[in-house]
Order: structure tokens, then sequence, then C-alpha cells
């Protein structure tokens, strides 16, 4: 898009544009508040929400920083309607065949939506670690429904076994193990401050 024109009403860019002033807006920051805290000119800001200007990856990345939100979470935010149903062949499957751990997006992030479901597996004997959490203060759930899996939060080890639930606010790094002699299949649900 040139610099002169503007989105096309209903376009991604469009709603791209439109979810970066909901952003700042639901924060009550103005402008110059982003400016300052992201480090981009409050006229680059003013473009980008009036849909005037596409933002760059790395445009896009400060400012998912300054919002605490991965880059796939905000473009997600900005698709078609999340549908009310998520049929099982949908679901996006990752796996991580070094570590032994699998990751079925159940119900994927998406806008106006603060939670997130994830089913997730791991081999006996498999260690998942994370340094941070992607949003300091996020709420997660950790249902087991069948094995048992050691979640270390906080520098406190829990052991979670079938049918129990650990939840907990992360801010630091988390770390995930199956003991086995099992995998270790679980339910974990991710809420947003």
């Amino acid at each position: 898009m040139r610099d002169s024109e503007r989105a096309e009403p209903g376009s991604i860019a469009a709603r791209l544009a439109a979810r970066l002033g909901e952003l700042r807006t639901g924060r009550g920051w103005s402008l110059d508040e982003l400016s300052r805290r992201s480090g981009v000119s409050r006229s680059t800001l003013s473009r980008l929400e009036r849909g005037e200007l596409s933002p760059t990856a790395a445009l896009l990345g400060t400012l998912c920083t300054v919002y605490g939100r991965t880059m796939s979470r905000l473009l997600m935010e900005v698709e078609a309607e999340a549908p009310q149903l998520v049929p099982a062949a949908r679901q996006s499957v990752w796996r991580d065949e070094a570590s032994g751990f699998v990751r079925r997006s159940v119900s994927p992030p998406h806008t106006g939506l603060r939670a997130e479901v994830v089913e997730g597996t791991l081999d006996a004997g498999a260690a998942i670690a994370y340094e941070s959490a992607p949003v300091p203060g996020v709420e997660q759930h950790v249902w087991v429904l069948e094995g048992t899996v050691e979640i270390t939060v906080d520098g406190a080890v829990h052991t979670v076994g079938s049918g129990d639930c650990l939840r907990f606010l992360l801010h630091g790094p988390s770390h995930f193990r199956c003991p086995g002699p099992e995998q270790v299949r679980y339910v974990l649900v991710v809420v947003l401050p």
C-alpha cells in the first residue's frame, strides 16, 4: 500500500490497524505514551492505526513486545471471525520429535477470547523447559488426563497425576517432565491477564 492510501475496509490490513488501536486505547495509552514505550514515532503509530501505513515485521515485533503478545497471536486476532466449533480435524498439531512432545491446539487464540486450550503429550523421560512466561502473569491450568507430569514453577516442583489439576500465574521459567513409566497426556488452559 502506498503511503497516501488507506487499507481496504474489511481487509486484514484494516483489521490489523484497528486492532493496534484497540490494544493501545484498551490500556488507556495516548499515542505519545505508546511512542515513549516503543521508541516508534507518534506519527508512524498514528498512520499505522489509521491504516495508512503497512507495518514491517520488525515494527510489529516491537509493538507485540510492548503489548505482551506474540506476533502469531496478534495476527490470529485479525483473521476472520473465530468459529465457535473447532473440529478435531482442523486443530493444528505440532510435534517436537527430539523432545517427545506433541501439542494440539484444541481451542486456538483469537480476537475477543482470552483463553486457549491445548492438549499436550510427553513421552516417558521427556522434558521441556521454557525460559520465561510468554506474557508475564499469564494464568495456566494443567489437568492431567493420563500419566504423571512433574511441573516446576517458581522453583517449586509439583507432581501432578491422573485427574489432578495444577493452576498458577506464570511470571518466570517453567519446566515440564514426564517421569514415566508411560507417557503423560494433559490439558493446558492458558488465560491471558
